[in-house]
């Protein structure tokens, strides 16, 4: 490595952030970035390993150690290219990536792990300052057409691999612009849009089409797709969110956290909320807001944080987040030993900015006024029995059921497969146990030949850093699909040796 002492000369740190009283007042990312001394700094403190196991948690196969090394030495196109090797949009992992990199950090060990997400995403804004990030063009063309069927990250990365391939791709999206969970799901505070647009721009002047309000199964026949293309990849992601079925759901004033961050994000790009909803088909006709409201957010992951800070940039009267699990450790156990990925407590920026967290906490019912409005929660304290260091089965609390007042209550419980009624159940797909489109982690190939799913369709809700990875390995499939067995694609992991 440039520096092999660097780990014991300089300690993890990361970007300043505005003050949260400046912060609330917009919706615009707040992180700034590295000075020169502190982004050198940092990549100092990669060690000389010799078994980098930040690739092991990596699921692109980022060759993290070897750019780290670029970056001490200043080698920005070199720092570019390796990165952009494995990954195809560094912009995203390295603004909303857990980041499972950096709990298989060597260095994490008995230090604080290697400030892996940020140097990433250094590299890419760099590239772009410098003019090292430029479109490539294929030089041939297969002839061949492939479908992609959203355009979340799985859908991009599949695009882009299948048109550098030679292939002719066309990205059907159901919204009004492109970028799934990117565009209308991820806050701007977390992700700006200009981000998702530059990229955008860039696919399409290396060849790639994108038709937007093009919902399939809806106004776009999925009988056309199949005479008119040669494949078609499924990746519309994990839509359906899991519901709460307990009395009073129909309150006025009970949603899903996706309906409220979806009608704020369009409203922070000056467009009307409710616009498209004949054509989009996943809309909620009514507009949503937190101002001088009492927000509940039900679910503890990184949707309900978004609905936080949402909510509280929005004027909130308070906001609650609520998590049915115990309060995770701060520390790594020995259920939790290096280098799996920890289930440790999270406090996200949005936390930072104020919220009562409460865990170990269920919903009981929703409590209505005489005109149907939502006006507050009924709740229980639970107590868990652990195994293994895991919550295993829990029993109510005595003598804990309370009220609470609550205007605006989001579910944010996550999602439990795709969407079925429309083109899934149009092409007549094979579903696995949980209602995801069946197909091999493997051959990424349905019941139907030359139909591929990639990303949460296929494997369920999970994370943007995996969904690119299906989508790059999925286009490996569909090429070698539409070569007749012979692929031009090199998958994550064999793009590793070129560097190592």
């Amino acid at each position: 490595m440039g520096k092999p002492t660097g780990f014991k000369e300089f300690a993890r740190e990361t970007p300043g952030k505005q003050p949260v009283e400046q912060r609330l007042g917009h919706y615009n990312e707040f992180v700034e970035r590295y000075s020169d001394e502190q982004l050198n700094q940092q990549s100092a403190r990669c060690m000389n390993c010799g078994v980098p196991f930040c690739h092991h948690g990596c699921p692109l196969g980022n060759v993290i150690p070897e750019f780290n090394d670029a970056v001490y030495k200043k080698e920005w196109k070199e720092a570019y290219d390796i990165l952009s090797s494995t990954n195809n949009f560094p912009e995203f992992t390295g603004r909303i990536c857990p980041a499972p990199c950096e709990a298989a950090c060597v260095l994490g060990i008995n230090q604080p792990a290697i400030t892996i997400e940020e140097i990433e995403k250094h590299i890419i804004e760099i590239a772009f300052d410098k003019g090292f990030a430029k479109p490539k063009k294929p030089n041939l063309r297969s002839g061949k057409k492939v479908a992609v069927i959203g355009s979340g990250p799985a859908g991009l990365a599949a695009a882009a691999q299948l048109n550098y391939a030679g292939h002719q791709v066309t990205v059907f999206e159901r919204d009004d612009a492109p970028g799934g969970l990117l565009r209308y799901g991820i806050p701007d505070f977390k992700l700006e849009k200009w981000v998702v647009d530059r990229r955008i721009k860039f696919m399409e002047e290396e060849g790639v089409a994108f038709r937007y309000l093009a919902n399939v199964g809806v106004n776009v026949s999925i009988n056309d797709l199949l005479r008119e293309y040669n494949a078609i990849v499924l990746a519309g992601g994990s839509t359906t969110p899991r519901n709460l079925f307990i009395p009073g759901r129909e309150l006025d004033g009970v949603h899903f956290a996706m309906d409220f961050l979806k009608q704020s994000n369009k409203r922070v790009a000056g467009k009307d909320p409710l616009a498209n909803a004949s054509i989009e088909s996943n809309i909620l006709n009514e507009d949503l807001f937190a101002t001088g409201k009492n927000v509940v957010v039900i679910g503890g992951g990184d949707t309900g944080s978004d609905c936080v800070g949402t909510s509280n940039r929005q004027g909130a009267s308070s906001v609650t987040q609520f998590e049915l699990l115990p309060k995770p450790p701060a520390d790594r156990n020995d259920f939790m030993p290096w280098p799996s990925y920890p289930m440790l407590l999270k406090t996200t920026t949005s936390h930072e900015e104020g919220a009562s967290r409460q865990w170990a906490v269920a919903t009981k019912a929703f409590i209505g006024d005489e005109n149907g409005k939502l006006k507050a929660l009924k709740i229980v304290d639970l107590e868990w029995a652990i195994k293994d260091g895991r919550p295993a089965s829990f029993a109510e609390v005595a003598g804990s059921e309370r009220e609470i007042p609550c205007e605006l209550a989001l579910l944010a419980m996550g999602f439990v497969h795709p969407q079925h009624v429309g083109f899934i159940n149009d092409l007549g797909v094979a579903l696995d146990e949980r209602g995801n489109v069946k197909a091999t982690e493997k051959e990424y190939q349905t019941n139907i030949a030359k139909i591929f799913a990639a990303g949460d369709m296929r494997r369920g809700q999970s994370l943007v850093v995996w969904a690119i990875s299906e989508g790059r390995e999925c286009a490996c499939r569909v090429d070698e699909f539409l070569n007749n067995g012979t692929g031009t694609i090199l998958e994550s992991r064999d793009r590793m040796l070129q560097f190592a």
